[in-house]
Parts: structure tokens; C-alpha cells; sequence
């Protein structure tokens, strides 16, 4: 008889186990539905914050797809900072200091930086926007000016281009060399901005 109360017990052990871990997984699942809704609404909050973001580097299409981008929308989107770059006066502000005031992010980095128009006649986008940086240094958080302690030193990124590719077309002639008009895609580094090292 003893061995029949023990055996009631131990089933009455088990079973308010198996009690709790299904309310635990319950409370679990509720809580990954809650968190998938909480990151799609802080998802759309972020993409509208980038949206209206005056920063254009920041600054994001939410009707593009975020997984890819299409050719054309690529070199429009370059097209279209090289024409901001001409038509701003950044290059007159081209100083080894932070500005605070500004939105632009690169000229809010300790490391701060400009943007020149790299030019290559035989590329597709012909004109692309490079970093160049603006310190030798690097700016000082606490006296906001250049510590030459430090170093700053470009960030470069793989972008993707079309390239001219040139062929003679008839080597047996001695006269110029002419180029088919064939591009291919290629990858190119550029400047994409600067940090600081130590």
C-alpha cells in the first residue's frame, strides 16, 4: 500500500510539471507573436524616420524592396548626388571641423570627411561621389578640435559598374586601336567615407 501513495504522488509531481511547461510555452508563444508584432511596427517606424530623415545618406525609398535594387534606380540614385554635390556649396566648407547644427552625417563624425566626383569616361556611371577626408587627425569629443594623436583614414566599399572593355578590332591593321562599345559589370572600391584609428 505504501508503494500506491508514493506512486500517487509522483503522478501528481508530473503532472503539475507538465502543467507549468505548458503554460510556459503557451506564455512563450504569445510572447514571439507579440515580440513579431513589435519588430514589424518598430520596422515601419524606423523606415518612416529615415524617410523624412534630412539626411540624405539616411535617408530611404520604402516603396523600393530592401532586398535588391534595380540597375536603373542605382545609377539614378548616384546620378542624382553627383548633382546635389555640384550644386552645393560643401566644397567651400571643406574644414578640418565637426558641425553639430548639420544633419549631413558626414560632417557630424569625429572623423569628418567631404565628397568629390570621381570621373572615369570609359565607366557607367561615368561620375561617381568619393569621400575624401577633411583631418589629418581626428576631432577630440571633449575640445572639438583635431587630435593628430589619431588617424583618419578612408572607408572603402565594392560598388557595381559597367566598364568599357576595349578590343582591337583588327590587330593586323598599325593604325589607332578602336574600341567596341562592350561594358561589362564590374566591381570598383570607393571612398564611401572615414573613421578614426588609433
Amino acid at each position: 500500500m505504501e508503494w500506491a501513495s508514493k506512486l500517487m504522488v509522483f503522478c501528481a509531481i508530473c503532472l503539475s510539471f507538465t502543467l507549468d511547461a505548458s503554460r510556459e510555452t503557451k506564455e512563450q508563444s504569445k510572447g514571439a507573436k507579440g515580440k513579431k508584432r513589435g519588430s514589424a511596427k518598430a520596422k515601419v517606424q524606423h523606415l518612416k524616420a529615415q524617410e523624412s530623415s534630412p539626411d540624405p545618406v539616411l535617408r530611404v525609398n520604402p516603396e523600393a524592396s530592401t532586398d535588391y535594387t534595380l540597375v536603373e534606380d542605382y545609377e539614378r540614385s548616384i546620378h542624382e548626388m553627383v548633382s546635389q554635390l555640384r550644386n552645393s556649396s560643401e566644397s567651400l566648407e571643406s574644414k578640418c571641423q565637426v558641425n553639430l547644427r548639420l544633419w549631413m552625417s558626414n560632417k557630424r563624425s569625429l572623423s569628418p570627411w567631404a565628397y568629390r566626383i570621381n570621373h572615369d569616361a570609359a565607366r557607367i556611371p561615368a561620375n561617381i561621389p568619393e569621400a575624401h577626408c577633411l583631418c589629418a587627425g581626428c576631432i577630440n569629443p571633449f575640445t572639438m578640435q583635431e587630435d593628430r594623436t589619431m588617424v583618419s583614414i578612408p572607408i572603402h566599399s565594392k560598388i557595381p559598374v559597367r566598364r568599357l572593355l576595349c578590343e582591337p578590332s583588327n590587330p593586323s591593321r598599325k593604325k589607332k586601336k578602336r574600341c567596341r562599345k562592350e561594358y561589362k559589370t564590374v566591381m570598383e572600391t570607393i571612398a564611401v567615407g572615414c573613421t578614426c584609428i588609433f
